[in-house]
């Protein structure tokens, strides 16, 4: 190696969910890293996010009894994401490998003083499925206090909840009029947030609590870090990846890596125009990836003859937008109204078409798949007054009165019968009255006999547990009516360059190309094109992170 202004038996690119998991790895081996972020801030669409991680068989289920397995994982994984030829990155070998060094993967973060915990009750995605868990396979991190990190907190991506509470009490606060519970939780959020407030702290939750622990750790073992750096091209010294060039104020900058190369640089998202290209009918308006997701490094691999797979998929998230919102870093998200009871979905020609209360990336997908059958980007929520009285929308608490400027702009159709309603969003009366008597016909016998919508425990979980018979089902009968349009918005890509069960990027030929690793939402995902669970994305970036910092230590 040779040219170099910088060495490292280690280089990062990209600071999301694997990146400081890999990181230590390496730093507990001795071995220097430096990650490399060519925005602003630490941590990725990872800080953003709900930072939560799908990890089967994981050391809190044991602890708390919850029943699961080697086995039992792999069962419910070949039966959502199995049986497939064309997810290159969803082999059989890999998603072995994942649950086999996931649970690894967890351990060796905890050992590594990071507080991890799991949420007690999010039912996998497909639980009615062979090997399924009602009770969930995910992973989070606790409360962070971010000042901790000193001058580093302002490097820290922010995260999109402000509260001082974890995921799980957020979860419950939406039934503050309904529970005891949740009105205590909302008491003790209060307690706790004046508490940090006398003592200097400030806590911090989701996916900035998880990245905001992992920089903290990462910066305490010694890893480097770059910001405001883009990469600009990998170096490749005899077929091998040898170091990458990057851009510091203006000027170019050859740094070696001795080890290898990891690119966790995130998805497409904001590229429109690879999105035109694999993902047509979805727009670069309707994510909630970070700035830096432009998909280049997935272009500069592929310029090395890396294979790709999976490039359609994207990591669904139904969205919204009030007035003012669409230029909105943080876009918002609507999967629980379509799922909760007093409302359902219908595409342009007022037909229901799927099971609100799936997975969200279900959700986008049907879509976008109906979409090609009949207009259905936007599809419509239809809603009645016994919604409005009970549920959040769009940030508005139950009951409360909405902004004039809803119905000014168009964001929330409104009338006083089903017909009306449906003049207003141009469908036929007739169509939509037919759609909603055949569900509330479900409704009154407690199925959904199209769909199975309610069935399942995700279904249930996403609705209301307060509900009477079902709490995913509830009659749209009671007026004013309600509309307002959906689109299939993303929370990242799902499909990108191949990679090994060592986590090593693939050529078209499925040669390996040395020295170069990939994780996160820059690969074809593991999960194939199904989303199985909370933090099916997150989960992957960690494992694969660690998985390719021990293949590059010689200890896979």
């Amino acid at each position: 190696m040779s040219g170099f202004d910088e060495t490292y038996d280690y280089v990062v690119v990209g600071s999301g969910g694997g990146s400081m998991c890999s990181a230590l790895v390496m730093r507990q081996a001795g071995k220097s890293v430096l990650v490399i972020e060519k925005t602003p801030h630490i941590g990725g669409t990872s800080a953003r996010s709900g930072g939560v991680m799908w990890i089967p068989n994981n050391r809190f289920m044991k602890r708390d009894g919850v029943e699961d397995s080697f086995e039992k994982s792999m069962t419910y994984l070949e039966a959502v994401s199995g049986g497939r030829n064309d997810t290159p990155g969803s082999t059989y070998e890999r998603r072995r490998t994942y649950v086999e060094q996931g649970t690894r993967m967890v351990d060796f973060l905890v050992d590594q003083g990071i507080k991890l915990n799991r949420i007690a009750y999010w039912p996998d995605y497909y639980d009615e499925m062979p090997g399924g868990s009602q009770q969930g396979r995910t992973v989070v991190a606790e409360l962070f206090n971010v000042n901790e990190l000193g001058p580093w907190k302002e490097k820290l991506q922010p995260n999109f909840m402000t509260l001082m509470a974890p995921l799980d009490e957020m979860l419950k606060l939406q039934y503050i009029k309904k529970s005891w519970e949740a009105k205590k939780l909302a008491v003790k959020m209060v307690l706790r947030t004046i508490g940090a407030k006398l003592t200097g702290k400030h806590f911090i939750t989701a996916g900035g609590a998880l990245q905001g622990r992992m920089l903290q750790a990462a910066v305490k073992a010694g890893v480097e870090f770059r910001t405001e750096a883009p990469v600009r091209e990998l170096i490749i010294e005899d077929r091998t990846v040898t170091g990458v060039a990057i851009i510091v104020d203006g000027k170019p900058f050859r740094i070696g890596a001795r080890l290898g190369v990891l690119i966790n640089a995130g998805g497409f998202s904001h590229n429109q125009a690879m999105r035109d290209q694999y993902q047509p009918g979805t727009s670069a308006k309707w994510t909630n990836t970070i700035e830096g997701d432009t998909g280049e490094m997935i272009q500069e691999m592929m310029r090395h003859g890396a294979a790709i797979g999976q490039m359609e998929e994207m990591v669904g998230n139904q969205m919204s937008f009030p007035p003012g919102t669409a230029n909105d870093p943080v876009k918002p998200v609507v999967q629980g109204v379509t799922a909760s009871p007093h409302c359902i979905l219908v595409d342009q020609s007022g037909v229901r078409y799927m099971n609100e209360g799936g997975s969200y990336m279900a959700y986008c997908k049907g879509m976008l798949e109906r979409n090609r059958e009949v207009p259905a980007v936007p599809s419509w929520a239809i809603m009645d007054q016994q919604f409005m009285k009970q549920y959040m929308l769009a940030g508005s608490m139950p009951g409360s009165k909405k902004p004039a400027e809803w119905f000014e702009s168009g964001f929330l159709k409104k009338a006083d019968s089903i017909e009306e309603l449906a003049a207003l969003i141009k469908i036929d009366p007739a169509a939509l009255v037919a759609t909603v008597e055949r569900f509330n016909g479900f409704v009154a016998k407690n199925h959904d006999d199209d769909f199975n919508r309610g069935d399942r425990a995700y279904d249930r979980w996403l609705g209301d547990p307060f509900h009477p018979k079902n709490a995913s089902l509830g009659s749209i009968s009671e007026g004013p009516f309600y509309a307002m349009a959906v689109v299939p918005g993303d929370v990242g890509t799902y499909g990108g360059v191949v990679t090994d069960p060592q986590a090593r990027v693939l050529r078209e030929d499925g040669s390996v190309i040395e020295g170069l690793y990939a994780t996160g939402i820059s690969t074809a995902s593991v999960m194939g094109r199904v989303y199985p669970g909370a933090g099916a994305s997150v989960g992957p970036s960690f494992v694969w992170g660690y998985v390719a910092a021990r293949h590059a230590l010689g200890a896979t």
